[in-house]
C-alpha cells in the first residue's frame, strides 16, 4: 500500500485521527481546559476540511468495495463544510452546557463517527460496505438525539429515532437479501449486469428504497422527523436535516442510476408519486406549525420531495441539479437552524410568535434568517432560486410537465409559510420581544459562512458548471 492508495481514503483517515486526538485530549485535559479542547477540535476540523480540497486521487480499494472520484470528493467536502458550520454554531452550547455535564468530547466523537459512516456510505461500491456504513452513520446520531439526558423530549427523540432507524435498516437489509438471492452478487457493478426483471428483484428494489427513504424523510416514511427534530438538540436536528439527508440522497441517486438503470420503468413511477406526496404533505403540515424546529422539520420533508425531481431525470443533468441543490440547501437550512439555535441558547424561546419584532432588537439575526428562508422558498437572486430552477429543468427534460406544475404549486405554498416567519420578524410588534444579545465568535462565523454561501452561489456560481463537467464524465 503506497501513499497514493492511502490518499484515496484521506478524509476518512483524517477523521479517525481526529477521533483519537479527541480521546487522548479528553483523558489528559483538566476540567478547566475543556474549553481549549473544544476550540482545538473546531479549528483542527477546519484544517481537515481545507485539506479535503487538495490531493484527490481517484480509484477503488478493497476489491471495489470502496471507490472514489471527483464527484464523491466534492460531496465529502460539502459534508465537511456543513459539519464545520454546525460545530461553529454549537460552540457556545458545548461550552455553556456540555462542559458542566462532562460530555463535550463524547459529542465530537459521536458526530465524527457518524460523519465517517456517511463518507463510507457515499464511497461504497457494494451492498456490504453500504450496510455497514449505514449503521455506522445512524447509531451515533440516535445517541446524539437523546443527548439532553435531563429532558424527556430528548430521550423520547432518541428512542423514536433508534426504533425508526432499526425498522429502516431491517427493510433495507431485507431488500438487499432479495437482490443477492436474485443475482448472487453484492457489488454494484456486478448487480447492474446480472439482475434480471423478476418479482424477487422488484421486491428487493422496493424494500431497499423504503429503507433508505426513512433516512431522507420521504413520505410515507417521514413520521419520525418532526418529533425527533423537536426533541433533539438543535444542532443534531440540523445535522439530520442537512448532512445525513444529503448523503442519503447522493447514495440513493448513485444506486438507482448504476444498479437499477435497467429498471427505470419500475422506479420512475414510484419516485413520481412519492415526490408529489412528499412535497404536498411536507408543505401542508408546515403551514400548521408554531414550533420552529417542527416548522423546519416539515420544511425539510418538502425539500426532499423537490430533490426527487432531479433524480427522476436519470442523466448527468439530473445528477448535477441534485448535487447543486443539496449544496445550496445545506447553506440555506444551516442559516435558518443557526438562528434558531442562537435564540434558543440565549432565551430558550423556540416558537414562531416569539420572533415577533425580532428585527428591531436583533437585525443581523433577522437578516440571516430571511436569507435562509428566501433561499429555501426559491426567491431570486439567492441560491435557492437557481437550485429549484435546475431541478424543474431536469424534470421537464423528461417531459414530466404535470410534476413540474405541481412542484411550482408547492413552491408557492412554501413561500406563504416562509413569509409567515419573515412577517413576524419584520412587520409584527411584541410587548415582550427577544432582547438584544451578542453571539460568540464561532456562532458569528458560522452564520456568516452560511449567509455567504447563499449569496455567492446565487449571484456567482461556477460551482454548477464544475458539477456539470464532472457529472458528464461519470454518467455519460
Amino acid at each position: 500500500m503506497n501513499l497514493e492508495t492511502i490518499l484515496k481514503m484521506q478524509n476518512e483517515l483524517l477523521l479517525v485521527a481526529m477521533l483519537l486526538a479527541i480521546l487522548i485530549g479528553e483523558i489528559f485535559t483538566t476540567q478547566q481546559g475543556k474549553v481549549k479542547l473544544i476550540n482545538f477540535t473546531i479549528i483542527t476540523f477546519a484544517a481537515v476540511t481545507l485539506i479535503g480540497f487538495f490531493n484527490q486521487p481517484n480509484g477503488d480499494l478493497f476489491g471495489g468495495m470502496f471507490h472514489t472520484n471527483s464527484l464523491i470528493h466534492l460531496l465529502k467536502n460539502g459534508l465537511n463544510v456543513g459539519v464545520l458550520i454546525i460545530l461553529m454554531q454549537s460552540a457556545g452550547w458545548l461550552k455553556q452546557d456540555l462542559i458542566q455535564q462532562k460530555k463535550s468530547a463524547e459529542f465530537f466523537m459521536l458526530l465524527f463517527s457518524s460523519l465517517i459512516g456517511l463518507n463510507f456510505l457515499i464511497s461504497s461500491g457494494d451492498f456490504l460496505m453500504f450496510y455497514v456504513a449505514l449503521e455506522l452513520s445512524t447509531l451515533p446520531v440516535a445517541a446524539l438525539a437523546a443527548y439532553n439526558a435531563y429532558k424527556r423530549q430528548s430521550a423520547e427523540a432518541g428512542i423514536k429515532l433508534i426504533l425508526s432507524a432499526t425498522l429502516a435498516s431491517g427493510l433495507a437489509l431485507f431488500g438487499i437479501s432479495f437482490l443477492y438471492g436474485s443475482a448472487g452478487a453484492l457489488y454494484f457493478d456486478d448487480l447492474a449486469n446480472l439482475l434480471q426483471l423478476s418479482n424477487l428483484t422488484i421486491l428487493g428494489l422496493v424494500f431497499f428504497f423504503a429503507g433508505l427513504s426513512f433516512k431522507i424523510s420521504l413520505v410515507p416514511f417521514h413520521f419520525w422527523t418532526a418529533d425527533v427534530y423537536e426533541g433533539a438538540p438543535i444542532n443534531v436536528a440540523s445535522y439530520l436535516s442537512v448532512i445525513s439527508k444529503g448523503a442519503a440522497v447522493f447514495i440513493m441517486m448513485f444506486i438507482l442510476f448504476n444498479v437499477f438503470k435497467a429498471f427505470t420503468s419500475i422506479w420512475e413511477p414510484m419516485l413520481y408519486i412519492i415526490a408529489i406526496a412528499t412535497m404536498f404533505i411536507g408543505n401542508l403540515f408546515a403551514l400548521r406549525q408554531q414550533n420552529m424546529k417542527r416548522f423546519l422539520a416539515f420544511s425539510s420533508v418538502a425539500q426532499a420531495g423537490f430533490m426527487l425531481l432531479g433524480i427522476i431525470n436519470m442523466s448527468a443533468l439530473g445528477v448535477t441539479s441534485v448535487v447543486y441543490f443539496v449544496l445550496v440547501y445545506m447553506f440555506s437550512n444551516l442559516g435558518a437552524f443557526g438562528v434558531v439555535q442562537a435564540i434558543s441558547q440565549k432565551t430558550g424561546k423556540e416558537n414562531m410568535d416569539d420572533y415577533n419584532g425580532l428585527y428591531r432588537t436583533n437585525p443581523m439575526l433577522s437578516m440571516v434568517m430571511m436569507l435562509g428562508l428566501f433561499s429555501l422558498a426559491g426567491i431570486p437572486p439567492v441560491a435557492g432560486f437557481f437550485g429549484k430552477f435546475f431541478l424543474f429543468t431536469a424534470a421537464a427534460g423528461k417531459a414530466y410537465y404535470i410534476l413540474v406544475f405541481l412542484a411550482v404549486v408547492n413552491a408557492t405554498i412554501a413561500l406563504y409559510y416562509y413569509l409567515k416567519v419573515i412577517r413576524a420578524m419584520f412587520l409584527r410588534q411584541s410587548e415582550n420581544p427577544i432582547p438584544h444579545f451578542n453571539n460568540d465568535v464561532f456562532m458569528k462565523i458560522g452564520l456568516a459562512t452560511a449567509s455567504a454561501g447563499i449569496l455567492i452561489l446565487g449571484l456567482y456560481s461556477p460551482l454548477y458548471d464544475y458539477i456539470q463537467s464532472i457529472s458528464n464524465l461519470i454518467f455519460n
